[in-house]
């Protein structure tokens, strides 16, 4: 028996089945304040939503915010540290509170560095797992419940990264985390489906953010050279189109999508080991 209001909520009235506007909703993002978090604030203010945001840097959450109010929409700022589950829960009740209700949760909040797994310390793997696992489980438990209550249905979209979905020398502890969160996502597009509560995955891969343009600013013409040989579409994924994505697949246009992991990674994952050859647009396996 679904547990919705019999009134189809906002995204889902007929004059926005058609468009990715989000008049009257309210977008929650966890780690909103740079990068990727901050394309999706902004991507889904520029479609009507209202937001609340959150993020360890209050100097940046204030800035995003900011930004937001700009547009004309009204924008919430937490500073929270989502690897503290009170913290992310309190965070998620001051959001419902202020605004009355939360209909989109995007799980953005996470991170990691790169260290031999035979060398990472107990501390460093439970900090990776509280980051990037933990936090998205708090938060999406707290802000279901929130839809639930308001009985209108949602959409959570669940930010990991294309280490879910290969092997990640390095990472092993990240991609590991971020390997879990596709796979809950897929049991929780069956477990709240019945709350008209869609459930997606993102696995990014070369997204241009603050955090990657002090190494591309110093990498050699080689360096990137390469990358652009990886990637099909010869170039790095942007953060505004990251967020258009999610202002897709949370709007009525996609309003019967449901436990979708989606790459954004220009062609990456396609490719499966074929890669550009030097000075060159012929394909050949990597290997070759």
């Amino acid at each position: 028996m679904l547990n919705r209001d019999p009134a189809m909520n906002e995204a889902q009235t007929p004059e926005h089945r058609h468009d990715c506007r989000l008049d009257g909703q309210v977008a929650l993002v966890t780690a909103g304040g740079n990068g990727i978090g901050e394309g999706i604030v902004m991507a889904l203010a520029r479609q009507g939503a209202d937001i609340a945001l959150a993020d360890i840097d209050a100097a940046s959450g204030e800035r995003v915010a900011a930004a937001v109010r700009s547009l004309g929409r009204s924008a919430f700022f937490v500073q929270t540290d989502m690897a503290d589950t009170q913290a992310a829960r309190g965070m998620v009740s001051q959001v419902a509170e202020h605004f009355g209700r939360i209909d989109i949760l995007a799980n953005n909040a996470g991170g990691g560095r790169p260290v031999a797994f035979m060398e990472q310390s107990e501390r460093s793997w439970r900090r990776h797992i509280d980051l990037n696992l933990v936090s998205m489980l708090t938060a999406t438990q707290a802000a279901a419940e929130v839809m639930i209550a308001g009985r209108r249905g949602g959409c959570i979209v669940n930010i990991a990264s294309s280490e879910a979905l290969r092997a990640a020398p390095g990472y092993a502890v990240y991609a590991a985390c971020k390997a879990g969160m596709v796979s809950f996502t897929r049991s929780m597009a069956l477990e709240l489906a019945d709350h008209d509560i869609r459930v997606h995955a993102l696995a990014p891969d070369m997204i241009d953010t603050p955090g990657l343009r002090p190494y591309y600013a110093q990498a050699s013409a080689a360096d990137i050279d390469s990358r652009d040989r990886y990637i099909p579409m010869r170039r790095m994924g942007t953060m505004d189109e990251m967020g258009d994505i999610v202002a897709f697949l949370v709007s009525g246009m996609a309003s019967y999508l449901n436990g979708v992991t989606l790459p954004v990674d220009g062609g990456a994952s396609a490719s499966h080991g074929w890669t550009r050859a030097p000075g060159s647009r012929k394909w050949v396996l990597h290997h070759a």
